[in-house]
């Protein structure tokens, strides 16, 4: 099983959704990096469970307890360990899974890959592993920040429920102004009433995260099978419920002509820049100094108190009515993760630049 990511600033997660704890190992994380350990606990606050009435009721502290790497508030150069405690586990709440396969779950895939699964919660499947990465993020995001680049994700389509324009958004300080992190206060009022709405229906929804990244410098990518896109794909995508990433103009640049899509460049002072960005600030996998930007897209989640048809492991062909606390829109508690995993893609790719430069 695949448990890091990365290759020069590497990430590897451990622990299950209802075992003892979670956490993880940042190593090569450069030395000095001052450890905002408020900051960090802040990022875990922002994806905890519970924290709202749109997501589950699982109440987690998510309080994250460093072992190593860090000394007196800076970072050290060697591998910093970290454990999240779990503190709310049902694990009764799924014994009634034990021997029944969800539809559009890990549970059947699992249990043919490893010969054996963890029900509770789904185990090491469930998306309570997304607290490490977080962790793992905001160190690397602190990296960064001395780099003067700038992450930011918000939901920006629940449903059919969609901002305009949400990349010529001016209202991304108000993010953090509502439950469901849309920067759009009307539309976030909308997306609430809808998943509220299928909360109560026992159902679930899906959307789209948009992120922007600012300050990323020309050169950090590699061409051929290290692109920044490919590697920022790689890292979305291995985000639980993820089903699509696209960035720049993505697939609304199949209807547009090449004339219209390509990016004129122009002088700007003494520097080249480029009059339009369809491309997302990365051309030829290679940032290009602008803005990069691209979506996430979300499935529905897949554990819903609705009725289904499945079958157990015997192939007994049974009606699952599934229990136990789940959120019925994932995308809130994501936009943090989507935010963490690009961070660790970031700092992975400036370091490599750093290295052969």
């Amino acid at each position: 099983m695949s448990n890091t990511i990365g290759k020069l600033f590497t990430f590897t997660s451990f622990g299950e959704s209802h075992g003892r704890g979670i956490g993880g190992i940042v190593d090569g994380c450069p030395s000095g990096i001052e450890m905002d350990i408020n900051y960090i606990q802040n990022e875990l606050d922002r994806r905890r469970p519970g924290q709202s009435d749109i997501s589950t009721p699982r109440k987690e502290g998510d309080k994250v307890d460093f072992l190593s790497g860090i000394f007196e508030g800076k970072t050290t150069g060697t591998p910093i360990a970290f454990v999240i405690w779990n503190e709310n586990q049902h694990s009764t709440d799924y014994d009634h899974l034990k021997e029944v396969y969800r539809p559009s779950h890990a549970d059947y895939t699992y249990q043919q890959k490893y010969g054996i699964r963890d029900h509770r919660g789904g185990g090491r499947s469930s998306a309570r592993e997304t607290a490490s990465r977080v962790v793992a993020g905001a160190i690397a995001k602190l990296a960064l920040k001395k780099l003067g680049v700038e992450i930011t994700a918000f939901t920006s389509q629940v449903g059919h429920i969609a901002m305009t324009q949400p990349f010529d958004s001016t209202n991304l300080s108000l993010i953090e102004s509502n439950v469901v992190r849309c920067p759009e206060t009307e539309i976030a009022e909308k997306m609430i009433a809808y998943i509220k709405q299928l909360k109560s229906e026992g159902d679930s929804i899906g959307g789209i995260i948009s992120c922007i990244i600012k300050g990323v410098p020309i050169g950090w990518g590699e061409p051929i099978f290290d692109k920044l896109q490919a590697r920022l794909a790689n890292s979305m995508l291995s985000i639980n419920a993820t089903h699509g990433f696209d960035y720049g103009r993505g697939f609304e640049g199949v209807s547009l002509k090449g004339s219209e899509m390509n990016d004129s460049f122009i002088k700007n002072g003494n520097q080249i820049t480029t009059k339009t960005n369809n491309s997302g600030g990365i051309q030829g996998g290679i940032s290009n100094g602008q803005d990069i930007y691209f979506r996430v897209l979300f499935k529905p989640v897949a554990t819903i108190s609705k009725k289904q048809e499945t079958v157990d492991i015997n192939a007994n062909e049974v009606e699952l009515e599934a229990r136990g606390r789940h959120d019925p829109c994932v995308l809130p508690r994501a936009v943090p993760i989507v935010e963490a995993m690009a961070a660790l893609t970031l700092i992975d790719l400036y370091l490599t630049n750093q290295s052969v430069s």
